[in-house]
Formats: C-alpha cells, structure tokens, sequence
C-alpha cells in the first residue's frame, strides 16, 4: 500500500514534465484551489484505501500519483493507495463488498459496480457536475455505470483496445491495408501463419483482451447472450457461426493462447514472436520506451476492429469505472477525489501521460492533445464512442456483470475453439449457466 505524501508530489518526475504534466508547486496551487470552490468538502480526518488496476503505461501512474499526492495536501485527506492485477481487482472488490470494510474506494473494469449495487455510493451528484461542465458522457460508459437513473460508479475512462500489427508481416502476407470485414481478416490470419508471422488472441482468463475479442465476434455475428428484455438467446444459429469462425481464426494462432491472461500478447509481441493481436496502445508505448526496440515501434500499427456480418462496429471496450463503497466513513471525500481526477487541469494532462493508454469518456476530451501527439494514437481516441457496454444489447446490471466476471462468454469459445466440447455442448452448458444468472 502506497502512502502519498508532499514530497511525492514535489519531485514530479521526468515522465510527466514530458508530458507537460501540472506537477510540483503548480498542481498544488490548482489542488487548493479546487477543493476551496469544491461542491465537497472532505470530511475532517478523512482517510481513503482506494484500489486501482496495475498500470500498464509508467507515466499514467506518474501522473495518477502526482494528482493523489495533491488530492491528499490540499485536502488534508490520508490516501492509501494499492494496486491489483486486472484478474485480482473483482474478486478483491467483492470482499470489500461482503465484509463492508477494507477499501473506500475501488477503481475497477467493465461493469464492477453493476456486481453489488446495494454496497456502491451513489454518485450523481457527483456524474451531473461533470457532465454538465464537461459535454455530458459517451452512451457506453454512461450506460456501464448507471442502475435505472442512478450512477452506481463514475467512468473514469475506457482501456482502447484495437488491433496491433507489424506492418511488414502484413504486407508480406499481401495486404496493402489491414482487413476491414472477417472474411479478409481470416484470410491475412492465415496468410500471416503460412510465413510463419502468427497472430494471437487470448482464449484464456484475460478479463481485459479476451472478453474484448470474443464479445466482438459474437456481437459482429448477430449472436448476444441476452435480448433487450434480458431473455437468454445465446443457443442459435448465429452463436454457432461465430463459434465456427473463432475456430478458424484460432487455427492460424500462436501457440500456447488458450493460458493466455492479458500480458501475454504483451510479451510475445514484444519479443518479436507475434504480429498481430488486439491490445491498448501499451505494447506501442512499450516498443517506443525500448531503444533496442526501434525497428518493432517503426513496424507497428494500430487498426479498427474488422467489421462482422452485421455490418456495424460491435466492440466491447474495456471501461473503467471507479466506485465509492456505502460503507466508506468519509463520502465527501470519496466524491471530491473521484471529481477532482477528472476535472481539466489533471484529466487532460493525465491523458497525455497515459499516451493513448486510456481514452477519455467525457465529450469535451475530444480534442486532448493526445490524439495528435502521434498519428499511431489516434485510432484509440474513438474508443469509448465505438463501444458497446459490456451487455450488448440487454440491460447493463448485476447479471450481466455477473456474466463477464465469470467468463461466461469466453469459456464457451475457448471450449469450442481448443476442441475440449462440440459446438453444441459449448452453447448449451454456457446457456444454462445464463439462465442461473437471468432466472
């Protein structure tokens, strides 16, 4: 657990002078401010134990500690902060939840709010305030977060996942420009595995990267879990003509994915044996950091999700939401740090740390600077307005993230896709689990 203190905040760092970061005397000075005009005032005495993802991209963790460590002076607010990997956030959330005590705070993925309802803060006060100063929420994240007209947690960002690929495998494999349908998409997987330059998808317990890939083709077949009135529709002929595809895809894959979690495709891409895979920007970021890496940052590329038979972008980005617990002694101060994360002077800056890491949720983030830093970035700046929430086309809730938590979804193709069960033993057993969750 991490204690913020002043002088965490005045030594800055390179990373985020780079990125043209507030930091040292002049964070301070926007952070006293700020809580002096806040709609909340923390509590006296007030201390928080917040929970966040591990980060990926050094300098958005540079910058996330630099606002703490001002949150913290000019509040006078103790913050404990601790990080999770992507897999240990939920179930160390849920504990949280159960025992009422251990964390105010958790900064999770998907829809970790939907998951206990009765235990969140609610915080539309909190929601309101920014939208109206900041062009009002992208549909996805708001939906993500929201029980009815209730915000059970903030969408603090969304993870952009899009495709990663060596543009010279590509070429070699005879294609000019990166695949726009799944027809041409399974034809360069099978052409990058013919010269022996596979891409990769996880089929293993990845909560970011392989509910990310699986959810895309399940939605880009026509295929959802549930309908709009949440009746389970899983078991049909469109579910199976995605499981078939998947099939296909895998066969070109790289092997070991189906242990993948989400590193993996991190690590094999960097040491030069995979060529394409859908991630964050943090494998670019990664590659450009490493001066021995300088031919692989030149070669590497960012893509839009190929579009399915649908015809229409079905992508389930990765949100992540931040959520303060019932529970929590102090939520004043639990809804001034969420809204001080997100107001310019850090969101903007915050960004540009992250590099392209995370992408804003707020409308009027659309211009940040970040987006034009390099032209590699841009393809990320749409994903939170390209998303779909994490339900589909039912209703975000309890259940549905219920349904993601437990890889519901992913189970079913990787149990197809490694040969372990017949396509028509996959869909019913993944039905009768949804059933148990949307009884």
């Amino acid at each position: 657990m991490q204690d913020f203190t002043r002088r965490s905040l005045l030594q800055g760092g390179t990373a985020l002078a780079a990125a043209g970061a507030l930091t040292g005397p002049a964070l301070l000075d926007f952070a006293k401010a700020w809580a002096q005009a806040s709609p909340w005032k923390a509590e006296p005495g007030a201390k928080l134990t917040v929970m966040r993802w591990k980060r990926f991209v050094p300098a958005e963790d540079d910058a996330f500690n630099a606002m703490v460590a001002a949150f913290k002076t000019a509040t006078g607010t103790e913050m404990n902060v601790f990080s999770e990997s992507f897999e240990d956030v939920q179930p160390k959330a849920s504990v949280a939840a159960n025992t009422g005590s251990g964390l105010d705070l958790a900064w999770g993925l998907h829809t970790l709010p939907q998951l206990f309802p009765a235990q969140v803060l609610q915080l539309n006060d909190v929601a309101d305030y920014l939208g109206k100063k900041y062009g009002g929420w992208t549909e996805a994240a708001a939906v993500t977060c929201k029980q009815g007209n209730n915000w059970l947690g903030i969408p603090v960002a969304t993870i952009g996942g899009y495709m990663t690929y060596r543009k010279s495998s590509v070429e070699k494999a005879g294609f000019k420009d990166f695949p726009k349908d799944f027809p041409g998409f399974l034809e360069m997987c099978k052409a990058l595995k013919k010269n022996n330059t596979p891409a990769g998808f996880p089929l293993g317990h990845a909560s970011g990267d392989a509910n990310a890939w699986l959810h895309w083709i399940l939605w880009g077949h026509g295929a959802y879990t549930v309908d709009k009135d949440n009746k389970v529709i899983i078991n049909s002929p469109e579910t199976v003509k995605a499981l078939e595809y998947c099939k296909a895809l895998s066969e070109t894959f790289i092997p070991g994915v189906a242990s993948w979690n989400d590193s993996s495709n991190n690590k094999a891409f960097l040491s030069g044996e995979l060529h394409c895979t859908a991630n964050g920007i943090s494998i670019y970021v990664a590659a450009k950091d490493d001066p021995t890496k300088k031919e692989l940052t030149e070669d590497t590329y960012h893509a839009l999700w190929p579009v399915g038979p649908i015809g229409k972008p079905t992508e389930l980005q990765l949100c992540v939401p931040i959520l303060a617990f019932k529970f929590t002694k102090y939520p004043n101060a639990a809804k001034a740090f969420i809204a001080f994360m997100l107001e310019k002077e850090n969101y903007d800056k915050w960004l540009m740390g992250a590099r392209g890491y995370l992408t804003h949720t707020l409308n009027a983030y659309d211009n940040s600077p970040v987006w034009t830093a390099d032209p590699k970035n841009q393809v990320f700046s749409q994903a939170s307005k390209r998303a779909l929430p994490a339900s589909g086309i039912g209703t975000p809730g309890e259940k549905a993230a219920t349904a993601i938590a437990d890889f519901l979804v992913v189970d079913m193709f990787a149990n197809y896709a490694t040969g372990a069960k017949d396509a028509k033993t996959a869909i019913a057993e993944t039905e009768r689990q949804l059933k148990r969750i949307y009884r």
